[in-house]
């Protein structure tokens, strides 16, 4: 018999570039290898567009707008429910006779308006925690004011989960979290990704150190003016790479011969620089499920340094260097500078990065949602 699922993506999933649109473009993948068919329902932005590359993957593909205006800021639900309020993905959800798989919480509107009998929800975060930790990384008054009520509301309209069949959970730590307030209907899908390992032995290895992150983000700001105050009056290069600029980043970084902004528009520049780099550097300030790019510079990268929040609960710790303080990263960084990334170290992460399979986890979707 064939299985027919619809998925409903916040954003388009291609290209695959940057947190959560990663899991949801391999979990496309992945569930389309394994023959089935998708009905893939997703939003356009101004920064988005129709792909092209999506069609080989899905049956059909549905796009929509998302709202905007004031009603959609001053609403009672998450602006970022809200503003995916859309009556023609509700009525073409209806009409199509398959289970639906929505991913991340701030994609069921529908399913807060409506019941679906077979539907499943992705969480990528617990999302008032996250929105509450952008509040405390951002300095701007108006954002900051605007992440806090938004994570109040996540945190009331989380409920919605209740009316899900099932609640798909991104990590060990988030796995705990909805396990205890929905049971059962809680169960833990690793992160999809993508898996092909670079030939990091053959690399062009540079002696310099990487930070790359969407400098769009409060919490990322943080982490590169963190990073540029540890590196600062080092003797160690610092690569701070993004796909857009900051201007404070920027500001800072002028003050320093040793540190250097790089654009990285494309996955291919961004995979050529962590493959180059000695030592990949990454911290965050939020513990919120698995960093997709922690899963990315694994696969992509040498030695690679960490802090507690960008590691703990992930099943990853035996591969990164652990290091809180400015003074123990630049100790790890003078260790690793003097240490070359082996074949025995790539063959140890391999084995480590068996269980975030996607086909695996594709393979447990599937059993779940069509068991019956």
């Amino acid at each position: 018999m064939k299985k027919v699922l619809q998925i409903v993506s916040f954003d388009v999933p291609y290209p695959p570039n940057y947190g959560g649109i990663i899991d949801v473009f391999y979990k496309i993948e992945a569930l389309s290898k394994l023959g089935v068919s998708i009905h893939l329902h997703c939003y356009l932005t101004k920064n988005t567009k129709q792909q092209i590359a999506l069609e080989n993957l899905c049956e059909r593909i549905y796009y929509y707008e998302r709202s905007s205006g004031l009603q959609t800021f001053i609403s009672h639900l998450p602006f970022r429910v809200k503003s995916r309020n859309n009556k023609a993905l509700i009525i073409n959800l209806t009409e199509i006779n398959a289970p639906i798989l929505f991913e991340g919480l701030h994609a069921t509107y529908p399913l807060y308006k409506n019941s679906f009998k077979e539907s499943y929800v992705r969480t990528h975060n617990i999302e008032h925690h996250y929105f509450l930790g952008l509040a405390k990384s951002e300095k701007n008054i108006f954002k900051k004011t605007f992440f806090f009520w938004e994570a109040k509301k996540l945190k009331r309209f989380e409920s919605v989960l209740k009316k899900a069949k099932g609640i798909f959970s991104i990590s060990p730590f988030e796995q705990d979290y909805f396990s205890e307030k929905y049971g059962k209907k809680a169960i833990y899908i690793p992160v999809f990704h993508q898996t092909e390992m670079q030939n990091l032995l053959n690399s062009k290895n540079e002696k310099f150190v990487l930070y790359h992150g969407d400098l769009r983000v409060a919490d990322n700001i943080k982490a590169a003016l963190f990073l540029i105050k540890t590196y600062k009056k080092s003797n160690f290069k610092l690569i701070i790479a993004g796909s857009c600029k900051n201007k404070k980043v920027i500001s800072k970084i002028k003050k320093h011969p040793n540190i250097i902004l790089k654009e990285v528009p494309t996955k291919e520049e961004l995979d050529t620089l962590l493959k180059n780099a000695h030592v990949n550097t990454l911290v965050t300030f939020q513990k919120t499920g698995i960093k997709l790019k922690l899963l990315n510079t694994l696969y992509s990268g040498n030695h690679v340094i960490v802090n507690s929040k960008m590691i703990e609960e992930t099943g990853l710790e035996t591969l990164c260097e652990i290091a809180d303080t400015k003074s123990e990263i630049l100790e790890k960084t003078k260790i690793l500078f003097n240490k070359n990334f082996t074949n025995e170290n790539q063959k140890n992460r391999l084995k480590i990065l068996a269980k975030f399979n996607p086909d695996n986890s594709a393979k447990k979707i599937i059993d779940l949602i069509f068991k019956n």
